[in-house]
């Protein structure tokens, strides 16, 4: 049997499920650009008079961009950046973000994408391991900066503000926002010999050279989030990033008109590795119209400010959709023209999938990616001509020129819609860890093969479901239990806000499940949750521990409920 369904998973079977025209295989269209600058300068060319981000009500088109980041570039190549020199961006998403990107790539550096959000620790990590020679900084972060920058290796740091890149003229309303961000944001510090992003653009300037990248080239170091450990820099090539652009765009293939102009809303920021490829490079490739979000935790503002521009996608994590639900602006906003809502980065519940669909009309789909994969590895058959599921229940099938195998924990491959760890091939595949060979080999193999660490289960016609990551998995009296499943009955509860399942030690049957609870009801108990869990779950799988919070749950920045938090502090209450 288990044979049977490798020869099954190596012939892709699951393309049967693609929409007509949707290419199986995109080897042949690699070679369409040899860089993302490549990619990028096209863009720039195709659309120059069409708005490429907007950002707090202002916009940059595609042309203007064009002409920042060479003015950038030229910058960057006197202070004596070549290439393969690491090029840290320190910044929200904002109009600054893509100038600094693509200025950096220009001249053949390598992008280090920083949290704006990290710790003075977390940062003096990245800044060791991948040792910039350059650095943006938001303002607002420069405090950060300033603990952990003496003796680190940066030789020079450029600030910005908010409004810098507005233009309105005179620029009185970029000058107005970051007059309030200073006066109330902006925490004191001192960085010696910083200057200014404006400054630097005003001098006006191209760089000498012609583009030096190449597709084998390392473009971006993209940390992991680190949750486990220490943070790693996945080593992401222009052509890994390019792959995953093409697969993608094949994917939609006959679903969007050139002659429109799509309209995306980006609340997740772009230096996390999902909005970065999605929301920024891939629909650049269609000359859409960006809508930055710099802040999307104040869902009010956010929801006001996009009401009424009739967008076309929205991409975000699973949180992100239950809090805009959850926001009385939500019943104000127009969704008459929206074609695509996606969910990513972490496992999307039922609940808010349903009442999404129920609220907009729209399905809310999941795709799977990881960083190491550049990041898209399945999405689901988008058809914007006709109405789906409003909940799928899965991720997808693969997406063109991957492929993926599931193993189980004997090493032997797993049966349909047996559990298995998923590994997966392909054009976006990483090219290893940072500076960490051992690590690298654990987790790729010669050939070519990524273990993710993720379990998942394939279905009879391909469709992959995502069971929970194998850190996370809770062993119940010999049985297997998935915290995701859990989660997904609790988040049925009308009482739960938020929820995270973890297991604890526990004598007599090796560990027992917890459930940590967001509510608004302080009274809701066990028992109660306990007997509406029954519904859906078998009884060793359902909560025998609860903790109601009367507060949001840890989270990491892009909106991912943080377990190993809970599952410390369950530790260390317990001893």
């Amino acid at each position: 049997m288990n044979q049977v369904v490798n020869e099954q998973l190596e012939s892709r079977f699951w393309v049967e499920q693609y929409r007509e025209g949707v290419p199986h295989d995109i080897t042949e269209q690699l070679d369409r650009y040899r860089s993302i600058n490549h990619y990028a300068k096209q863009c720039f060319e195709d659309y120059a008079d069409r708005v490429a981000f907007e950002n707090a009500g202002s916009t940059m088109t595609y042309g203007l961009l064009a002409e920042r980041v060479e003015q950038l570039a030229a910058w960057l190549e006197r202070q004596g950046v070549v290439k393969g020199d690491r090029v840290a961006i320190m910044l929200p998403n904002s109009l600054q973000y893509p100038v600094c990107l693509f200025a950096a790539m220009r001249i053949g550096a390598v992008v280090v994408n920083v949290n704006p959000l990290y710790t003075a620790h977390e940062l003096a990590h990245v800044l060791e391991d991948s040792k910039p020679k350059i650095m943006f900084v938001f303002e607002n972060f420069a405090h950060t900066v300033e603990q952990v920058i003496d003796g680190s290796s940066v030789q020079r740091i450029v600030l910005t503000q908010l409004g810098d890149l507005f233009s309105d003229g005179l620029n009185l309303k970029g000058h107005l926002i970051n007059f309030i961000l200073r006066r109330n944001m902006v925490p004191p510090y001192q960085l010696r010999g910083a200057v200014w992003l404006n400054a630097i653009i005003e001098k006006g300037a191209r760089p000498s050279i012609d583009d030096p990248c190449k597709p084998e080239d390392i473009a971006f170091l993209q940390y992991t989030g680190g949750t486990t450990g220490r943070s790693k820099g996945a080593m992401l090539t222009h052509r890994n990033i390019l792959a995953n652009c093409t697969q993608v765009k094949g994917w939609f293939e006959g679903q969007w008109d050139p002659k429109n102009i799509e309209m995306t809303v980006s609340p997740l920021p772009l230096y996390h590795v999902y909005s970065l490829v999605v929301n920024c490079l891939i629909f650049m490739g269609i000359g859409g119209h960006n809508i930055l979000i710099t802040n999307p935790r104040d869902c009010k503002r956010v929801l006001k400010m996009i009401r009424r521009k009739g967008f076309t996608g929205i991409t975000a994590v699973n949180t992100l959709f239950q809090n805009f639900l959850d926001a009385p602006e939500f019943k104000d906003v127009d969704f008459s023209k929206l074609k695509l809502a996606m969910a990513g980065g972490a496992a999307l519940q039922k609940s808010v999938a349903l009442k999404w669909y129920e609220s907009t009309g729209t399905v809310l789909s999941e795709g799977y990616g990881l960083t190491e994969c550049s990041p898209i590895v399945t999405m689901p058959p988008v058809h914007f001509d006709r109405i789906g599921l409003p909940y799928a229940g899965n991720v997808g099938v693969p997406i063109p020129s991957t492929e993926i195998r599931l193993i189980t924990e004997a090493g032997t491959a797993a049966g349909i819609n047996e559990p298995g760890e998923l590994w997966v091939r392909g054009p976006q595949v990483m090219k290893g860890y940072w500076q960490r060979p051992d690590e690298t080999a654990d987790v790729l193999d010669a050939d070519g093969w990524l273990r993710t660490g993720d379990v998942a289960v394939v279905g009879p016609e391909g469709y992959v479901k995502i069971v929970d990551r194998l850190k996370d998995l809770i062993l119940v009296s010999g049985f297997n239990v998935f915290p995701n499943e859990i989660e997904d009955a609790l988040a049925m509860h009308p009482d739960v806000v938020e929820c995270a399942v973890v297991g604890v030690p526990h004598d007599g049957t090796g560990e027992k499940v917890k459930a940590v609870v967001y509510s608004h009801n302080a009274a809701l108990s066990l028992d109660e949750l306990r007997q509406h869990c029954e519904q859906y779950l078998t009884r060793y799988k359902l909560p025998t521990l609860l903790e109601v919070r009367n507060e949001p749950l840890p989270k990491t920045p892009v909106g991912k409920i943080l377990r190993k938090t809970l599952r410390d502090e369950a530790l260390a209450a317990d001893t």
